[in-house]
């Protein structure tokens, strides 16, 4: 790609996002440029009152006058502060703005993002995408274009005040000006590719770090600490040259800011050396040329730190741009709606394989009539947790059709689809949040007393009781205060909150103890009273209640039929399972 189409897809990007995000913030960029303008005065402003004050004591006149210069100086010096405090405070404000709604689009857009794409990232890339990233672009957002603008406009003022001062060294100090911008500009070309591997190996580092941290039981339990310490430390060493890399392309940019600031001191220097050799300038006028060489280094080195900021910036853009390019493979459908109540389900010669390659549900068909419940049994691997997966379009087949009371499910959007069928997992999710939260997962429709009373027909009601804060009280992330069964309850409890019309119980009671499956069973029994359900299972008992059975091997349906007619046959598979014990065939 060449220079010049690179540099046109970055200005693409940049003119995206800011008119994206930092646009719309009309009155707060308004307030900044004006508190910006007016800081600009007052630092143009006070050399001139000081250059005053010189040559007035030079004269040895009165004391008045150098008492006014003093006070006025003072005055603007205060209000400058007051000024740069507020420009502050704006800037951050909007910085905070810009980058939440960022975040917030980020986080949005992975979560609408399919599950081949989450299995291929793990959540700590994620999180320093949306996180780590976006941080990056706080001072892009905040202050770097006005600033940017802000410090450009300062130096020409100071230009043009030098030039009305003296051509000279109006003349030399707009040459230091364009040669400093030119050699920092120059030498920021180098560090960004550097940024990005940095951006990206940060990345892959903090995703390691999250994966492991988060499987710590199991890696000490399997004695695999050594080895994760030493994909660390091999972490740590690919890092460690690209950190370096990137460190010496800042060093490069602030050693030469430091050099070409003495290069402008010293032209100074000799410009005012000569003009006041000359007798064309008074020694207020020499002061006032060296405070305006000593501001014009503040300009340049904004503009230097800025640089740095951008080019940080650049890396971010590109990282963030290719996170929101990755389309999800699921589409939602053209808005078919699913009618209330029971569903019935239909699968028609689906096909599906995770990898391409290997099918792991291989041309299946069946069909579930609304409000009958269907027992799905099998091995480990055969296809089970798949079928249920591609019920609510975790992901789509390969071939085949699945319908819900004749409706393509592709023809939904995944929000209705969602809606009208629930998954219960034996793996629970507790967030981080009230037990109100936790049910309802924000939903604020959904009534106290509602709550209240799903909790008492779960078995729940002295569990509840003996909460101090009732459904306020807080609950940890990853459910630390409840038991296994209590998780496994309130997972129940969400969805008999949701009203579905098709329930997948997906080897749900499996964390339970006898006793509280046994409490369980009237709960069960109402929470399937007009609705349609699909149970995987590995005990006997939890397909006692099924109409249907399913039996699946390596992806294929090797025996179907009624429950009793199946029971009855002693030549059939489910028949074996019941006379030789279903978890030790199966298992």
């Amino acid at each position: 790609m060449s220079k010049s189409v690179r540099n046109k897809n970055n200005a693409g990007q940049y003119k995206e996002l800011l008119g994206r995000y930092l646009f719309p913030q009309k009155g707060t960029l308004l307030t900044l440029t004006i508190l910006l303008f007016a800081s600009i005065g007052l630092q143009l402003v006070n050399p001139q009152i000081i250059r005053y004050f010189i040559d007035q004591a030079g004269q040895q006149g009165a004391m008045q006058p150098l008492i006014n210069a003093a006070l006025l100086f003072i005055g603007f010096a205060l209000v400058q502060q007051l000024v740069s405090v507020a420009a502050t405070y704006f800037s951050e404000n909007l910085g905070w703005t810009t980058t939440n709604k960022l975040r917030v689009d980020l986080a949005a857009h992975c979560l609408s993002l399919d599950m081949s794409f989450h299995k291929n990232h793990t959540s700590g890339s994620l999180i320093e995408r949306v996180d780590g990233d976006v941080n990056a672009l706080a001072n892009f957002f905040s202050s770097m274009i006005i600033h940017l603008v802000g410090n450009l406009l300062l130096m020409a003022g100071i230009i043009v005040l030098l030039f009305r001062e003296n051509w000279l060294i109006g003349v030399g100090m707009a040459l230091f000006v364009v040669f400093a911008v030119y050699l920092i500009q120059w030498i920021r070309k180098f560090a960004v590719p550097v940024w990005s591997k940095w951006r990206q190996a940060n990345a892959e580092f903090y995703g390691f770090i999250g994966e492991h941290l988060e499987g710590t039981e199991d890696i000490r339990a399997n004695g695999a600490v050594s080895f994760v310490m030493e994909r660390f430390y091999t972490m740590l060493r690919k890092m460690l040259p690209l950190r370096i890399k990137a460190f010496l392309g800042f060093c490069a940019m602030w050693n030469t800011s430091i050099f070409v600031f003495a290069l402008g001191n010293a032209m100074a220097f000799a410009i005012s050396a000569y003009l006041w050799h000359a007798g064309k300038i008074s020694i207020g006028t020499v002061y006032l040329i060296f405070f305006y060489t000593e501001l014009l280094a503040k300009p340049i080195e904004k503009i230097r730190t800025q640089m740095e900021d951008l080019q940080k910036a650049d890396a971010s853009i590109s990282r963030i741009r290719e996170l929101f390019a990755i389309e999800s493979n699921i589409r939602d459908g053209k808005g078919a709606p699913l009618p209330q109540g029971p569903l019935g389900v239909e699968f028609n010669d689906v096909t599906f394989s995770y990898d391409g390659d290997q099918a792991t549900l291989e041309k299946l068909s069946f069909s579930l009539k609304p409000g009958e419940v269907l027992g799905l049994l099998g091995r480990t691997g055969s296809g089970k947790s798949t079928l249920a997966r591609l019920l609510l379009r975790f992901y789509d087949p390969q071939q085949g059709t699945i319908s819900l009371s004749g409706t393509n499910i592709r023809d939904c959007t995944l929000t209705e689809l969602r809606k009208h069928v629930a998954l219960v997992t034996q793996n629970i999710e507790i967030m981080q949040g009230t037990i109100r939260d936790n049910l309802t997962f924000f939903d604020n429709g959904i009534a106290d007393e509602t709550i209240i009373e799903v909790l008492s027909e779960l078995g729940l009601g002295a569990w509840f009781d003996a909460l101090p804060e009732g459904l306020d009280t807080m609950l940890a992330s990853g459910g630390g205060s409840l038991s296994a069964g209590e998780a496994q309850l309130l997972a129940f409890a969400r969805v008999f909150l949701t009203k579905p019309g098709l329930v997948i119980m997906d080897e749900a009671s499996s964390r339970l103890d006898p006793l509280t499956e046994q409490r369980m069973e009237k709960a069960v029994s109402k929470l399937l009273d007009a609705r349609s359900c699909i149970m995987i299972a590995h005990r006997l008992a939890t397909v006692q209640r099924a109409d249907h059975i399913l039996i699946l091997e390596h992806g294929k349906v090797i025996e179907s039929g009624r429950r009793e007619e199946l029971a009855a046959n002693p030549n059939s598979r489910f028949s074996h399972l019941l006379a030789t014990g279903l978890e030790e065939v199966l298992a």
